[in-house]
């Protein structure tokens, strides 16, 4: 498979995800930086690391479920002339389900280079009840009746 250009991180992760739809194993590691470094957390909590790694466990999920529709909302993003993080919110539906399943929270980071933008890390977990919905009152700065944490 030729490498695609993605000429943003935009780009990039729409491409992510619509593989993931496809359950387009080659295309989904189109969308990974060429590099040893590159990680990936499912909301399993297991981290893999590397590309082979990565591949494996893509290839283990599109074999051993229903299709999958990712549906996302870009919550937060940051951006650099090098790099660009976006904190989303994912729902899934597996099959021809009905009922989503979610909320998920993910991170993805993109790296610019020669080739385009590409993904270094993906990074999802299960988001607390409610946890979506409150981003808003949160980056309001409601501290009233909020549970406060330390990571």
């Amino acid at each position: 498979m030729t490498a695609a250009f993605f000429a943003s991180a935009e780009d990039a992760e729409e491409a992510f995800y619509d593989a993931i739809g496809r359950a387009d194993l080659e295309a989904l590691m189109n969308v990974w930086a060429d590099d040893e470094e590159i990680v990936c957390i499912h909301p399993t909590g297991e981290r893999l690391s590397g590309p082979m790694a990565i591949r494996e466990s893509w290839r283990a999920i599109f074999a051993n479920n229903p299709p999958l529709t990712v549906r996302i909302k870009t919550s937060v993003s940051w951006k650099s002339l090098m790099l660009d993080v976006h904190s989303v919110v994912e729902t899934l539906y597996l099959g021809d389900e009905p009922t989503a399943h979610g909320p998920l929270l993910a991170t993805n980071v993109f790296q610019r280079g020669a080739n385009g933008w590409r993904l270094l890390a993906h990074h999802v977990s299960t988001a607390a009840d409610g946890a979506a919905e409150s981003d808003s009152k949160a980056a309001a700065g409601s501290e009233k009746g909020r549970r406060r944490t330390l990571h």
